[in-house]
């Protein structure tokens, strides 16, 4: 090919990139305009709601300190539930992704089914879980527990199996070959390459139970969610100031542990 057929070649490329990039940018202010106008809803009723909003952050300040002892057991129970229902699933997820993974199980009668299961698992809402169980239980922390337990099982089990899956087959292969069984392989090949990923996960999931325990209070499943709720309805707007502080606080909080531990395993 000449060199002067490459600029016309070029600008070729550059007007199809240039006329693909308008296209998308087209059809996204469509998509905006189209849902806009079905749901009645656009972003100028941000600005017509700016009243309400002043009136309320003017409600929210100053916060109500001294009910931060009320807070403070509250998010404890808050962060127990995280807890007992991250350890629950880690430990129950282990033996699920194990199943799941093919390169382990590579019968489709075995690893199909499980991950099918774990996959409905993780299509129900971590609300809806809550208010089944709250219906079941009633109020509590218990039905928060339940519903944070089969959340994060659905979520660990994934993410574990997709690591399992991807790991060094050569020291299954070489315990396999030697005669070892599936549980030499599990123990001696699998459970090293995943473990860092695994505790990983596990915090992961954690942070994601701290935050969504939070909002399965406003069902009843427990937790300072439920106390927030209850002065988010008698318009207390003093004392939810105080509680939203106090949780921005733990979440940072945990959210560095978290990370810097993360940082260390991998």
């Amino acid at each position: 090919m000449s060199k002067t057929n490459q600029p016309t070649l070029q600008g070729i490329s550059s007007n199809k990139t240039k006329l693909r990039i308008s296209a998308i940018f087209i059809i996204i202010v469509g998509f905006y305009l189209f849902t806009s106008i079905k749901t009645e809803s656009s972003l100028l009723d941000l600005w017509n709601g700016k009243n309400g909003f002043i009136n309320i952050a003017q409600s929210l300040f100053p916060p109500h300190w001294s009910y931060a002892s009320t807070v403070m057991p509250q998010l404890i129970e808050t962060l127990h539930m995280a807890i007992i229902a991250t350890t629950v699933a880690a430990l129950i997820s282990i033996p699920i992704s194990l199943l799941s993974a093919a390169n382990l199980f590579p019968n489709p009668f075995i690893h199909q089914p499980v991950r099918f299961i774990m996959n409905v698992l993780r299509t129900i809402p971590d609300i809806l879980l809550a208010l089944i169980f709250v219906g079941i239980f009633g109020v509590g922390v218990f039905p928060g527990i339940m519903a944070l337990i089969i959340f994060s099982l659905g979520l660990l089990a994934k993410l574990l199996y997709e690591t399992i899956e991807s790991i060094d087959m050569n020291p299954i292969e070489a315990i396999r070959a030697s005669g070892g069984n599936t549980l030499q392989v599990i123990t001696y090949a699998v459970m090293p390459q995943v473990l860092p990923q695994f505790v990983s996960f596990g915090l992961y999931v954690f942070e994601v139970n701290v935050r969504a325990s939070l909002v399965l209070g406003f069902v009843g499943a427990g937790g300072i969610g439920l106390l927030l709720n209850q002065q988010v309805s008698w318009a207390n707007y003093p004392n939810v100031m105080t509680i939203i502080i106090i949780i921005f606080i733990s979440v940072v909080i945990i959210d560095y542990i978290s990370n810097k531990i993360r940082e260390r395993l991998i």
